[in-house]
């Protein structure tokens, strides 16, 4: 969901510049289960198709995000507003159901007897279509898990990134946002009590 960020120049989107959805697909590579099907390494140039699949995937977890959060946070490159509540939630988990059916994956035990068991994953699809399936697969199981009751939008000034709370108090995905929050505190109360000696 975060592949869309915001600083002082605007909003951006990660997936957007060229060569972004692979910087990307390289940096959660690591994160993702061990798989037994296509190498994440060297990661073929995603088509036109891949990047506005997980496009979609993206913008219907923000959706579902900003819906979970109370409509809280930036929804920007989420689901049309043209269309009803109701459409636009039944438009977001199609999205998210299509894609975790996108590239089927299986358990695979690995025991040679040297070393401990381990479970890997295989698939028969592309390497991006199945990081998109498993990127899919987590997002159905942080919105359908309890982790959904700490999933927040970050309420720094202009930041558009979601989080799952770690500490109850926590309110910023960062600590930099935390720091723009409250320096933006801060000046107001002094603008406000500046304003309030003029008049």
């Amino acid at each position: 969901m975060n592949t869309v960020w915001a600083d002082r120049d605007g909003v951006h989107d990660e997936l957007a510049r060229p060569g972004g959805l692979v910087a990307w697909l390289r940096g959660v590579g690591p994160r993702l289960p061990r798989t037994a099907g296509p190498s994440l390494a060297p990661l073929p140039e995603p088509s036109a198709d891949d990047i506005r699949r997980f496009r979609r995937l993206r913008d219907a977890l923000r959706h579902l995000a900003a819906v979970t959060t109370g409509g809280a946070g930036d929804t920007r490159g989420t689901v049309s507003r043209a269309v009803s509540d109701a459409d636009a939630l039944a438009t977001a988990v199609a999205a998210v159901n299509e894609s975790c059916a996108y590239a089927p994956s299986w358990s695979m035990l690995e025991w040679s007897g040297e070393s401990a068991p381990a479970r890997t994953a295989a698939t028969d699809g592309t390497a991006s279509g199945w990081i998109l399936s498993q990127l899919a697969e987590e997002g159905v199981r942080l919105l359908a898990g309890s982790g959904r009751t700490d999933l927040r939008a970050c309420h720094g000034p202009r930041c558009v990134l979601y989080f799952v709370r770690s500490h109850p108090r926590r309110e910023w995905c960062s600590a930099d946002c935390g720091n723009r929050a409250r320096v933006a505190r801060h000046y107001r109360r002094h603008r406000d009590a500046a304003e309030s000696a003029k008049a």
